[in-house]
């Protein structure tokens, strides 16, 4: 059966709530497009475990500050429509920004401590944006699960919050970050990157790999974590600008001193014109790049 596009969110509303009640699962991968192979993992694994894969694709204009990159930030919706066809997505949203906040909208969602910390603190009003069109999502999309990749840690953590507390009846279901080759996290904005700065960008990679020799070598302070994987950092030419490097509790995102199997140690980074970010899962993540880790290439892979 050809994939179904939807535009207009009633109309999506309207078809998702028939599949339910006619008792079908349905597993949701919220997007802003520019599909990579990381987004590919999440509806790989919708397809696995639900009778119904929708996709949202929607440049969200409300999580970008106004300084930030929502005019140039990439858009391949022919592409994406391809490879989610390819993948057995049987539906995808693609609203305009018009459409999902009409003339008068005025409602937000905040979830008021995850919020804050990390890319919180130097995005302000980024995680009410992501917030409020997840809520409306699924309110559109009625699905059993929601995918999220942990690349977009605090994001996670965050929306599996909001989801409890508004008793949204939805699975939140995670999954780990899917890496190039080279060990660079997969990201829609990698493509802004040139070759040279490319190959800077790998210091956020090679941060977490020290972060991982001092796990393995019985050191718990996250003071020297912190000192140890900046500066990493810092002596990478082409990283113009730390936002954080920083070590948080990996259920409250609090600031921890001892870190432990859970914590999380997370970062955030400029290199020319991308602001990119990646975190390791003490002990819960691999930063392995081993068969079974990482799902196999896609046909549309870049090499």
């Amino acid at each position: 059966m050809a994939i179904k596009v939807i535009h207009d969110p009633l109309v999506f509303q309207q078809h998702m709530l028939a599949l339910r009640m006619e008792g079908q699962t349905v597993g949701f991968v919220p997007t802003m497009g520019a599909l990579h192979d990381g987004h590919l993992s999440l509806f790989h694994r919708a397809r696995e475990e639900n009778d119904v894969v929708a996709v949202s694709i929607f440049v969200n204009p409300t999580q970008f500050g106004p300084n930030e990159d929502l005019s140039r930030y990439p858009r391949d919706p022919e592409g994406d429509l391809a490879k989610a066809e390819a993948l057995g997505v049987d539906v995808v949203f693609m609203p305009t920004p018009e459409a999902m906040y009409p003339p008068g909208f005025q409602t937000f969602v905040e979830v008021t401590e995850l919020q804050k910390p990390l890319c919180g603190a130097f995005r302000p009003g980024h995680f009410r944006g992501v917030a409020t069109v997840v809520t409306k999502l699924l309110l559109l999309a009625f699905p059993t699960r929601a995918y999220f990749g942990r690349k977009d840690f605090q994001q996670w953590r965050l929306i599996e919050r909001m989801v409890r507390d508004l008793a949204i009846p939805t699975a939140i279901v995670s999954m780990p970050i899917i890496r190039e080759e080279d060990g660079l996290a997969m990201s829609s904005r990698n493509r802004y990157l040139s070759p040279e700065e490319r190959r800077s960008a790998l210091a956020l990679y090679r941060g977490l790999l020290r972060a991982r020799e001092l796990f393995e070598a019985g050191e718990t302070r996250a003071e020297v974590w912190v000192r140890e994987v900046r500066k990493v950092l810092e002596e990478t030419p082409g990283v113009r600008g730390i936002d954080y490097v920083e070590v948080r509790d990996g259920v409250t995102l609090e600031p921890v001193e001892t870190v432990g199997r859970g914590s999380l140690v997370a970062l955030a980074a400029h290199v020319g014109p991308a602001r990119l970010i990646d975190n390791w899962w003490v002990g819960m993540d691999t930063l392995d790049l081993v068969p079974g880790y990482n799902i196999p290439p896609f046909p549309w892979s870049e090499p």
